[in-house]
């Protein structure tokens, strides 16, 4: 299977099934969309119909270019065929009962009142709650037991806001430092904030800790303002843009994300990435709104039109600003075309409900941070460990060929089947499809393997 198409002025055509990425002219681009439509002589016919009256390309150029096509076919490199399903149910089963990552729900409580936030304001559907130091002690160990042979854990510190049980966090790394050495694990951790909270103390400890920090701002004043409000109804731009510039500064301006959310009030989200870059920052992700149909925040069909031209438009402000000597990056576009993914994430996914769980301050496990209050979904707890196994089971299940419209997808070994989490809001299933999300997903990596196609271009040059 290929993908073809044009973006940037590169005629772009993806192998799927092998990961090879080429670049061609025109004539080869037209060659190869009919190569396996038509037998040579049809091909041969209908390239001489459309190329005749152009004078550069001389008769000798035919056969030279299907020849090229042929021996790029016969070493695997286009019309490659998808051999992996066989290899999708067994490789999760080698990692079975295996441990790599935790959210942990360090606060089910918040001092922003975003009305579009998944977590119903940091409660989850539930009540008002924070992680004791046992329960997150006990968390760690949990995570330790359970992790196998392997060395580098990570542990997330969400909410909520989990700057609300800061003391708690700090405890808690503390814990797991201390215990590092004698079970021969290496600890990493992030810590999520809406930044209402940072102070001095805060960023001292996350950058002596924190491998990764995540700021939610949405961009434009007047947009950010419009949903991450207080109780009382005020925006929280003007209080925490200062303290992100000065945490940034203080991590030398590496290993952060400004984490915004667009929603049906600013497709046109590329204006909030220049306010980002206007102030100074340049580790940037901007993520869709998840919203019920009907909700005020939720993206409309006209909506999605505007995003994607958005995302070709992002592209196009990187590669300017590439060139500039001012380059940022953007989460979703971050992508590695000579080795990227080994071809395990690229069948199985994000591992959620296997190799990463979400634990509620009460020590409840659930398969991530997007389940969690979703009963159904619960799979046991810290200290009796995973009970529901047939919860389980389907997420071990869970993987991009259990999915049978990713079966024809060209993005299929890219997206590893999407989120399971936004499929089942969509349609109920974990193994359903939540197709808007498929759409602007197809898109962003168009954009994000043609801007990387042009930095690798200009590297050579």
């Amino acid at each position: 299977m290929i993908h073809q198409y044009q973006l940037g002025g590169y005629n772009i055509v993806l192998d799927i099934c092998s990961g090879s990425v080429h670049v061609v002219d025109p004539f080869g681009y037209d060659m190869i969309a009919m190569y396996e439509q038509f037998d040579r002589d049809t091909v041969m016919q209908k390239m001489h119909e459309k190329y005749q009256n152009v004078p550069e390309i001389e008769e000798a150029d035919y056969d030279e270019c299907y020849e090229d096509i042929t021996s790029l076919k016969e070493s695997g490199k286009l019309f490659s065929p998808d051999t992996f399903e066989p290899m999708a149910g067994r490789l999760k089963e080698k990692t079975a009962g295996v441990v790599k990552a935790l959210c942990l729900h360090i606060a089910h409580t918040c001092n922003l009142n975003c009305s579009y936030c998944f977590a119903s304001q940091g409660k989850y559907h539930g009540e008002r709650a924070v992680m004791s130091f046992e329960t997150g002690k006990r968390a760690l160990d949990f995570l330790v037991e359970n992790s196998g042979t392997r060395k580098n854990l990570e542990v997330d510190f969400f909410g909520g806001e989990p700057l609300m049980n800061f003391q708690v966090v700090k405890d808690l790394v503390a814990y797991a430092r201390s215990i590092e050495k004698q079970a021969n694990k290496n600890f990493r951790f992030t810590l999520t904030t809406n930044g209402l909270m940072i102070d001095d103390d805060v960023i001292d400890f996350a950058n002596r800790e924190c491998s990764n920090v995540v700021l939610s701002l949405d961009g434009r004043k007047e947009i950010h303002d419009r949903y991450r409000v207080d109780y009382a109804g005020n925006g929280s731009w003007e209080k925490i843009v200062p303290k992100f510039q000065q945490m940034v500064k203080a991590r030398g301006g590496k290993n952060y994300y400004m984490r915004g959310t667009f929603t049906h009030a600013n497709p046109d989200f590329l204006e909030d990435i220049k306010v980002m870059l206007n102030l100074g920052f340049r580790e940037l992700s901007m993520e869709p709104v998840v919203a019920a149909p009907g909700d005020a925040a939720a993206l409309t069909e006209e909506d999605l039109q505007i995003v994607m031209e958005q995302y070709e438009k992002l592209a196009e402000l990187m590669i300017q600003k590439r060139k500039e000597g001012d380059p940022f990056t953007f989460y979703h576009y971050m992508i590695d075309l000579t080795d990227g993914p080994c071809i395990y994430k690229r069948i199985s996914g994000c591992g959620s409900g296997t190799e990463y769980m979400a634990v509620t301050p009460w020590g409840d496990l659930y398969p991530c941070h997007q389940f969690v209050g979703e009963e159904g979904f619960k799979l046991g707890n810290i200290w009796d460990g995973v009970d529901n196994t047939t919860v389980q089971d389907c997420f071990m299940e869970c993987n991009v060929y259990a999915r049978e419209e990713c079966r024809d997808c060209w993005a299929r070994l890219y997206c590893s089947g999407g989120c399971a989490a936004n499929a089942f809001h969509a349609t109920g299933s974990v193994k359903g499809v939540y197709e808007p999300g498929c759409r602007l997903f197809r898109k962003r990596m168009e954009c994000a393997i043609m801007a990387e196609i042009d930095r690798q271009f200009s590297e050579k040059e």
